[in-house]
């Protein structure tokens, strides 16, 4: 897409197509989250609220960066969890990226979960995620292919594999 196919719809009046253009525009740069804060007023003024809850993501990214993973959930039977991830980044499990705490225990972190590309993903499902790491810092390590696991609880109930990290400095 292009500034002018944005620019069509919106002489077409598509004013909610031109939005989710804009909003997916953010591949391969990093906008200013003074370009998020338009499109997150917009989304709001056109009662977008899915839209507002993805420009905000996207704000989030542009000031911290991104994380992304394949997520693979455990199946209930496997003692995986018995509900689907809400996709909209509501969900703030535990992470245990290889480091260990003082007292030799696993140092679990906390990262919200916003499933790509479906509205949840539900049990024993796998999925690209994005995560969002309450401490980004802490992530910059990680390189794609690295396993790291999700825990809600002491128990594992998934693993993602990593696919991109882009932690900003």
């Amino acid at each position: 897409m292009t500034v002018v196919d944005v620019r069509e719809y919106l002489d077409h009046d598509e004013w909610e197509i031109a939005l989710d253009l804009l909003a997916d525009l953010h591949t391969g740069w990093r906008p200013p989250t003074a370009w998020w804060d338009l499109l997150i007023d917009s989304a709001e003024l056109m009662w977008l609220p899915d839209a507002a809850a993805w420009c905000h993501w996207g704000r989030w990214e542009s000031i911290h960066g991104t994380v992304r993973a394949e997520l693979r959930l455990l199946s209930t039977t496997e003692g995986g969890r018995r509900t689907p991830i809400p996709g909209k980044g509501i969900l703030r499990p535990l992470w245990n990226l290889g480091r260990c705490t003082a007292a030799g225990g696993p140092d679990l972190l906390v990262a919200r979960v916003w499933v790509e590309s479906a509205p949840a993903l539900p049990p024993g499902a796998t999925g690209s995620v994005r995560l969002g790491p309450l401490s980004p810092a802490l992530w910059r390590h990680l390189q794609p292919g690295t396993t790291i696991t999700m825990h809600e609880g002491r128990p594992a109930v998934g693993t993602a594999a990593i696919i991109e990290v882009s932690i900003a400095r």
